[in-house]
């Protein structure tokens, strides 16, 4: 029951709440952004890919949490949450900053993500480890993609994205090391396929 609450609590939170972060958002030192018009429209687009997929991350950590039996395994899923909440945190901030919005269909988002988790965690705990390896690898790459992306001088948004890149790396390994089992590829590839028709709504909507 415990375990049900801290899972509807997190999604009312994740959705509707103010998110707040444990750690100092990362900066440039002496860097101060200056963009056009058209490169904050831009930056603001891909921020909020990022926050959905922060959105997305809360979602499979909660669910998995609340699929596991293992109790040494629910405290890393939550651990994981805990940490994927300085992003969530961060992307907001600066969405704000940018004068974007956040996706509008965060709700279906999280709904989607959680329901995967949660069958995910059914499927026993290394198969749902490897589900976060998998995930956590996607979203370092598409990470990685962004920082291509995003205007040159943007230097307050590529500091949250190299951040959260190296923090989702840090996620696979330890995911790896908890024992997880590597996924069929016919399942990476659905994956890696969901996650483009999210990413490509999330751009404009």
């Amino acid at each position: 029951m415990d375990v049900l609450l801290n899972a509807t609590d997190n999604a009312l939170r994740t959705l509707f709440a103010k998110p707040r972060a444990s750690r100092a958002c990362p900066t440039v030192a002496e860097q101060s952004t200056q963009l056009t018009t058209q490169e904050q429209a831009k930056a603001g687009a891909l921020m909020r890919i990022n926050h959905v997929g922060e959105v997305c991350a809360q979602a499979l950590y909660a669910a998995q949490a609340l699929g596991t039996r293992d109790p040494a395994l629910r405290q890393h899923f939550l651990e994981a949450s805990r940490e994927e909440g300085d992003h969530l945190a961060w992307t907001k901030g600066r969405l704000d900053e940018l004068g974007a919005r956040p996706s509008l269909l965060n709700p279906l988002w999280y709904a989607g993500a959680f329901g995967l988790g949660l069958v995910a965690s059914r499927l026993g705990d290394r198969l749902s480890l490897g589900f976060v390896v998998e995930t956590e690898r996607q979203v370092e790459a598409h990470l990685a993609t962004h920082l291509e992306k995003l205007p040159e001088g943007d230097h307050e948004s590529r500091a949250i994205v190299a951040q959260m890149k190296d923090d989702e790396a840090l996620h696979a390994r330890a995911a790896e090391d908890a024992g997880a089992l590597q996924l069929p590829a016919p399942v990476k590839t659905l994956m890696r396929l969901a996650a483009k028709v999210m990413t490509t709504t999330a751009h404009y909507i």
